[in-house]
């Protein structure tokens, strides 16, 4: 299954497993609950969505790679105690608790979860001396004489043999007890991904071209060669990074990250062309209205890389457009409903002036955001927009004190202006975003008309998650014609070609 597949399989399970009875006992009690074993090729995202399903499972998780640590660090330290057996003394070995058992428990008391996810990387490739320590683990979800604490699922993860030479093989005792899931590489999915978190869009439309070498991993005479969607993320970022700082990533750089020479040197002179074309081609002048004829007529005659470049600049700069929509939908979403909290409407309102009452919101609220960072329950983007609502608070707060707003029905009113102008702001911007959409189809269609190149745009625009949540608000009626059109013609040639192919 692909890795989308694969988290949607985890949270299921989590859910399955937390579920508790009417007595508060968990219905599959803790040693019925098989560990999930992901076995898959480096790079495929088995470790990341970890995070994900962590915090939109709104639990703990507590993670380690296996194999740098030691038989001592895993099980503990051994030491001598006295107990009495049959009225005699005797002295007896025991073990101080497990770094990793020790680290739940601190998990759960700094962020107060009771619940979570215990996540073991490379579950197949320990040493000699901690492999019967991890059959133990696998088995009786202990670590030397410390059990795992009840609420917590084991997630484990490792790489086949062919692409690790520690691997072990686990029998068939230790895989008839843990729940095995091979995940598989698709980019239709990671490029899903790869829109929502904004990756770089030179190395999107280079992978729409040539799929084959989103993970691809080969061993010759002459070493082992690899491009896995790790390394194009990783790379994606730095490239952002480079930009920022006015650099341009050469050759050099890429291999890098994309350990496979010939691929590293496709995408290295692909980039070269992506700046070049972005150069000549002024995006931010097409997305104002100001369409050239002589750009549309250059670009009708150009390579297919060129348009695919082209198209992908453009996309790039929507999704900018379409994600700021998104952010201060969300984050007026986020502050409205703080807000209500304090309305006079309220069915039992806060006592005290509104300014003291946007205070102790503003405390409560960074007091709760504060311990969701803190249990690693936000992203980068969610926390950023918190950030942005406590500021908003803080500035209301501020506001009215400047102004020396004392009565309730006064402050409210004023509070509500203030809310208003975030409420215009994203009406200004999602016009915006329409208008640079509707500029983006003037290009298309004086550039390509209803060709080949428009079913990849439309097919983009379809695929980005921005896109999609700024299409659901945004009302384009040219993306609902070519939609229907274009997109429904190309499964109609694809339905011909099928019952061509079986007639013969």
């Amino acid at each position: 299954m692909n890795i989308k597949r694969a988290k949607e399989e985890i949270k299921n399970t989590i859910e399955a497993y937390l579920l508790k009875d009417a007595y508060g006992a968990y219905e599959i009690p803790a040693i019925r609950q098989r560990p999930l074993f992901l076995m898959g090729p480096p790079g495929v995202g088995k470790t990341q969505i970890m995070e994900q399903v962590a915090r939109e499972c709104n639990v703990g998780l507590v993670a380690y790679t296996i194999t740098h640590h030691t038989r001592q660090s895993a099980v503990g330290l051994p030491f001598i105690t006295e107990k009495e057996y049959g009225g005699k003394t005797y002295s007896v070995t025991e073990y101080t608790m497990s770094e990793i058992v020790a680290s739940i428990y601190d998990k759960i008391e700094s962020t107060g979860l009771t619940e979570g996810i215990l996540f073991i990387d490379e579950i197949n490739c320990v040493s000699e001396t901690l492999a019967p320590t991890m059959l133990q683990f696998l088995q009786y979800k202990t670590f030397g004489n410390h059990r795992i604490p009840d609420g917590w699922v084991i997630v484990t993860a490792g790489n086949p043999p062919e692409y690790n030479k520690s691997v072990r093989d686990f029998d068939v005792v230790t895989l008839d007890r843990i729940k095995l899931i091979h995940v598989e590489p698709d980019y239709e999915v990671w490029k899903a991904y790869a829109y929502e978190h904004a990756l770089h869009p030179a190395v999107i439309s280079y992978l729409n071209t040539r799929t084959e070498n989103f993970c691809r991993i080969e061993t010759t005479v002459d070493g082992r060669f690899f491009a896995t969607p790790r390394g194009w993320e990783d790379l994606s970022r730095f490239i952002q990074i480079y930009e920022r700082l006015g650099k341009k990533a050469d050759r050099d750089v890429v291999a890098e990250y994309i350990q496979f020479p010939k691929i590293a040197r496709d995408f290295a002179n692909y980039l070269e062309l992506y700046y070049k074309y972005r150069d000549d081609y002024q995006i931010d002048e097409i997305l104002s209205g100001t369409i050239r004829e002589s750009l549309c007529n250059k670009l009708k005659r150009g390579a297919f890389d060129e348009k695919l470049n082209v198209i992908g600049l453009i996309l790039s700069k929507l999704g900018q457009n379409f994600r700021a929509v998104s952010d201060q939908g969300d984050r007026t979403g986020l502050l409205m409903g703080e807000l209500k909290k304090i309305s006079p409407e309220t069915e039992n309102p806060a006592s005290g002036s509104m300014a003291d009452r946007l205070a102790s919101l503003r405390d409560r609220w960074k007091k709760e955001c504060d311990s969701r960072r803190e249990a690693g329950l936000l992203d980068r983007r969610e926390d950023y927009l918190r950030w942005d609502v406590e500021a908003l608070l803080l500035q209301y707060e501020e506001t009215l004190r400047k102004e020396d707003v004392v009565d309730t029905e006064a402050a409210w009113e004023r509070i509500r202006q203030l809310f208003g102008e975030e409420s215009a702001r994203y009406d200004e911007i999602l016009s915006e975003g329409g208008k640079a959409l509707e500029h983006a189809f003037d290009f298309m269609e004086a550039a390509f008309s209803d060709g080949q190149e428009m079913v990849v745009f439309i097919t983009e625009l379809n695929t980005g998650y921005y896109s999609v949540k700024f299409l659901k608000e945004y009302d384009c009626e040219r993306y609902y014609q070519y939609n229907e059109r274009l997109l429904f013609k190309d499964r109609e040639d694809e339905i011909k070609t099928r019952i061509y192919s079986l007639g013969k």
